[in-house]
């Protein structure tokens, strides 16, 4: 989910031709990066066997870059 919301951000202003859409895209990427952290942490703290598969799993957003 995260992941194509991180592609709707970047890929609509590109569409569109808007440069401005890409300026407002650098503080909506750190938003959605605060909230799936966030969500992380709350998940690992409520929910049993989340911790093992953070482990498991190592990327979060983009696979094989983070």
């Amino acid at each position: 989910m995260y992941s194509s919301a991180l592609l709707m951000i970047v890929g609509m202003p590109l569409a569109l031709g808007s440069l401005w859409g890409l300026f407002l895209a650098v503080p909506a990427f750190a938003g959605l990066v605060a909230r799936l952290l966030d969500e992380e942490r709350y998940l690992a703290a409520n929910l049993a066997g989340y911790a093992d598969y953070m482990r498991r799993v190592c990327y979060r957003l983009i696979p094989l870059v983070w």
